[in-house]
């Protein structure tokens, strides 16, 4: 079994169609489809089940993936390791939620890049639990997640503290008659949805109506609209408390302040482009907005 050939079984695993990951990869559909059926013989089993609308693991698939996980994860962490120099360079991957990416990165990017020219920042942005997927599959080297992080694969630096407020049309100014309206949140996974969902279930409300949105920009629009509510750090909403826009309502203690943290694999290899990102302080004056 050769690692190109866990490269391609990977890909095909994440895009579930031959077709797809062919193209991902630039290679011929036909070789992709030789190369998996190479590797079902060898191991003598079954790693994908074929249907009509792509490829779905088997579960030897299942197993064999997240030992590829692991392994072409350790090999990219190698090149990246006998590639090292002592100037920060190279890509640098960071994960973010959205409100974090919206209000606190800007200038904490912005400031890093002027420092680290060389190196090739991107950002990734989705839900807490989507982006300790992405850390622990090696998709990224880093990210910033709601909530505090107790995965034993990932280890966590706090970065910010964020105060948690209620947010509705100006024409609710009644928390009570506020919370009987429907939640506009991100999908399951997201750290604020599961808080507000909490906060809800402590006053009564444990059937709440949910409407789930893709972006900060459709949540903040839903509720200026009267549609309903939503819950998020004060430094995302007092922009347009400000242009009256939305009213916000206090959160009680304890659900009131919730951390951001900056998680990494505790096995990956902490380049030099990583280490200077850590090294960054994440104070008000550089990551606030």
């Amino acid at each position: 079994m050769e690692s190109s050939e866990l490269r391609i079984f990977q890909m095909v695993a994440r895009e579930g169609s031959i077709t797809k990951a062919a193209t991902k990869l630039g290679y011929v559909q036909s070789n992709v489809t030789a190369r998996i059926q190479q590797l079902e013989t060898e191991l003598g089993t079954v790693l994908f089940f074929r249907h009509n609308r792509g490829m779905t693991l088997s579960s030897s698939g299942k197993t064999l993936l997240a030992y590829a996980d692991k392994i072409i994860g350790m090999l990219d962490e190698a090149t990246k390791a006998l590639a090292s120099t002592s100037e920060p360079s190279g890509p640098l991957m960071i994960g973010s939620t959205q409100t974090a990416a919206a209000v606190r990165l800007p200038k904490l990017f912005a400031a890093y890049y002027e420092q680290y020219p060389n190196v090739l920042l991107s950002l990734t942005t989705g839900h807490t639990q989507f982006l300790m997927e992405k850390v622990l599959h090696y998709e990224l080297d880093g990210a910033f997640i709601g909530g505090e992080c107790d995965h034993p694969e990932l280890q966590s630096i706090p970065a910010f503290d964020e105060e948690l407020v209620i947010a509705s049309s100006t024409a609710i100014e009644d928390l009570d008659l506020a919370l009987l309206k429907p939640i506009l949140v991100y999908s399951t996974g997201c750290s604020y949805r599961a808080v507000l969902e909490r906060f809800l279930h402590s006053r009564g409300l444990t059937s709440p109506v949910i409407m789930e949105f893709g972006t900060i920009e459709a949540i903040i629009g839903g509720v200026s609209a009267g549609l309903g509510i939503s819950l998020l750090p004060r430094t995302v909403t007092s922009r347009y408390v400000v242009e009256g826009m939305i009213h916000t309502h206090d959160v009680p203690d304890p659900l009131r302040h919730m951390k951001t943290e900056f998680i990494m694999r505790k096995d990956s290899f902490i380049s030099n482009a990583l280490r200077a990102f850590i090294d960054m302080r994440f104070d008000h004056d550089v990551a606030s907005a």
